[in-house]
């Protein structure tokens, strides 16, 4: 007889767990990286002509909640299809932001907010998920998220590149993740270029951007599964994220 230990604990964690779904919905209303266009669709087949609906979908890679593969900035480096189902599963860990974000949209996370975080919840684990809460995803519009101002600069936050060397280099991060589109806030990517993203993609690890609904994940104890398409030397897509956690 088969082991079935599998299935009933799969049936204990859709009983004991919160299941949180961490994309957005792909739309053309969805919120996407300035430089890219909105999601077209063309309806292929019909229902009530060919018996069926199919629709053809002109999307970037890069768009909504996605994954963004080494490769998408450094040459050499790894591709989507490299990465591995165990590559897609990974404790979270989620640092909350949000208010200094809010005091000021341009927030850089430290390495100090980091430790302050681990002197209450304790050491990031090797090869955890960390993610960035900002309460970002909460704005509702693509001008609202590129949050320019009467000159045209925009605003949101990021990493800096000394957080992001700490969580690699001292606690060596399975992958890092955010809600805002950059990983660099923007007076940096205005000013150096995206040096924080190209830093955490050279490392052969990739990151989730655009995130969602991470305010309603514990800081500590939730696993996070991070889907996306065996896209052969593909550079990114489009990824659906969630996150399991007690309730």
């Amino acid at each position: 007889m088969s082991n079935l230990n599998l299935w009933n604990e799969l049936d204990k964690l859709k009983k004991t767990c919160k299941w949180i779904d961490l994309s957005h919905e792909v739309s053309a209303d969805t919120p996407h990286w300035h430089g890219f266009s909105s999601l077209k669709s063309t309806a292929l087949y019909e229902l009530e002509k060919d018996g069926f609906t199919t629709y053809t979908y002109e999307i970037v890679g890069q768009y909504g909640t996605h994954v963004d593969a080494p490769i998408h900035f450094v040459k050499g480096q790894r591709t989507l299809d490299t990465f591995t189902p165990e590559d897609m599963a990974m404790p979270l860990c989620v640092i909350d932001k949000s208010k200094e974000v809010e005091e000021n949209n341009d927030f850089a996370m430290r390495v100090e907010d980091i430790l302050e975080w681990e002197s209450v919840n304790g050491k990031i684990p090797e090869g955890s998920f960390v993610a960035f809460m900002s309460n970002w995803s909460k704005r509702k519009t693509q001008e609202a998220m590129e949050n320019a101002d009467k000159e045209g600069v925009k605003h949101y936050p990021g990493w800096s590149m000394e957080a992001l060397e700490f969580l690699v280099k001292e606690r060596n991060v399975g992958a890092i993740g955010h809600e805002q589109a950059d990983t660099d806030p923007a007076p940096i990517a205005q000013g150096e270029g995206m040096i924080g993203e190209y830093y955490i993609l050279s490392t052969g690890k990739y990151q989730i951007e655009l995130l969602k609904n991470l305010d309603l994940c514990p800081a500590t104890g939730a696993v996070i599964f991070c889907t996306f398409p065996k896209v052969k030397n593909g550079t990114g897509f489009t990824a659906r994220c969630f996150a399991i956690c007690p309730k």
